[in-house]
C-alpha cells in the first residue's frame, strides 16, 4: 500500500503552467482508423512544420494517452504535435483553458464539466467524447466489503458530481440507501438508510488515495486510482459496470473554450483519439481501467 501512495505523491510533482498556440488547418472528421501519412492535412504538414496544440491533462491516464507513440505519430501525420502540461487538480486545467493560456484539456468527465461551468461561470464545451473510467471501491484498513462493521469510515470525493457518483456506487453495493431521485445530485444529506452507521469522509478527489491508511474503504476516481498504482478490474472490491448510466454521464472529454470546438487542430486531435488504433491501444494497456467510448 505504501508503494502505491508513494507513486501518486511522485506523480503530483509534475504540475506546470503553459502558453497557448493551436494552429488552424483543414478540419478532419472523427472516428475510424488512425490516419496514414498520406492523409495529412496540407497546411503545416506540407510546410514541414507541425502546428502545436497545448493541452492540460492529469498524469494518468490522460497524459499517458496523449504522449503515447500511437497518438503522437498519428497526429504528426495530420500536421500537429502536442505540448502536454500535467496538472494534479481538477480546477486549474479548466481555468487555463477558459483564460486562453492553453488550447484544450483532457482530464474530466462531461458531468463535471457542466457542473464546473455552472459554479464558476466558465464557458467550456466538449469537443469530443473519448473514454470512460469506472469508479471503484478500494480496500483501506479492511480488504473485503464483507468485513464492514458499524461506524466504519469510507472516503469519498467532495466535489458535487464525483461525490454523487461515489454514493451511487455505495448504494449499488447495498451499503447505503439514497432518497428517490437523488441521482447525480446526491450528497451525504441524500442518505436515507445507513444500516452500518458508516462515516462518509469527504475529501478532495486527488486526496482520496492518501486516506487509505485511515479509513476502512475508499471510493476513487479512475485516474487517481491509476496514479496510485491500482487497476480497477483486479484491485477494486467493486466497481461500476460498463453498461451502467455512468458510462454515459461520466464519459471523459476533450474540453475547449466555447467557440473553439471546431478548430482544425482540435478536430484532428479528437479524430486520432477516437481512431480504432488508439482504442485498441487503450484496451490493451489499461485492462478495463480505461474504456474507449
Amino acid at each position: 500500500m505504501k508503494k502505491k501512495i508513494t507513486a501518486i505523491l511522485l506523480a503530483s510533482a509534475f504540475s506546470f503552467t503553459a502558453l497557448a498556440g493551436c494552429g488552424s488547418q483543414a478540419p478532419a472528421a472523427t472516428g475510424g482508423q488512425a490516419p496514414a501519412a498520406s492523409e495529412a492535412a496540407p497546411g503545416a504538414a506540407s510546410s514541414g512544420e507541425a502546428e502545436t496544440i497545448t493541452i492540460a491533462a492529469t498524469a494518468a491516464p490522460h497524459a499517458e494517452i496523449l504522449e503515447s507513440d500511437v497518438v503522437t505519430e498519428a497526429l504528426a501525420a495530420e500536421g500537429y504535435k502536442l505540448d502536454v502540461k500535467v496538472f494534479e487538480d481538477y480546477v486549474q486545467p479548466n481555468n487555463v483553458v477558459e483564460s486562453g493560456e492553453i488550447d484544450a484539456n483532457y482530464f474530466q468527465h462531461i458531468t463535471y464539466l457542466k457542473d464546473f461551468n455552472e459554479e464558476s461561470g466558465t464557458h467550456l464545451v466538449s469537443a469530443g467524447e473519448i473514454h470512460y473510467e469506472p469508479f471503484g471501491i478500494y480496500a483501506g484498513k479492511k480488504d473485503s466489503l464483507d468485513a464492514i462493521a458499524d461506524g466504519d469510515a469510507i472516503a469519498v470525493p467532495n466535489d458535487t458530481t464525483n461525490e454523487a457518483r461515489a454514493l451511487l456506487l455505495l448504494e449499488a453495493n447495498g451499503l447505503i440507501k439514497l432518497e428517490e431521485g437523488a441521482g447525480l445530485l446526491a450528497t451525504k444529506n441524500s442518505v436515507t438508510e445507513n444500516p452500518h452507521n458508516l462515516e462518509l469522509v469527504e475529501v478532495e478527489a486527488a486526496q482520496v488515495p492518501h486516506q487509505l491508511d485511515s479509513v476502512a474503504f475508499a471510493v476513487m476516481n479512475g485516474n487517481y486510482a491509476m496514479e496510485a498504482g491500482f487497476t480497477v478490474a483486479t484491485d477494486a472490491l467493486a466497481y461500476e459496470s460498463q453498461d451502467s448510466d455512468a458510462a454515459t454521464n461520466y464519459v471523459n472529454v476533450i474540453a475547449v473554450k466555447e467557440g473553439n470546438e471546431n478548430d482544425p487542430g482540435i478536430a484532428a486531435l479528437v479524430k486520432v483519439l477516437k481512431s480504432d488504433a488508439v482504442k485498441s491501444w487503450m484496451e490493451e494497456k489499461y485492462e478495463g481501467s480505461v474504456v474507449p467510448y
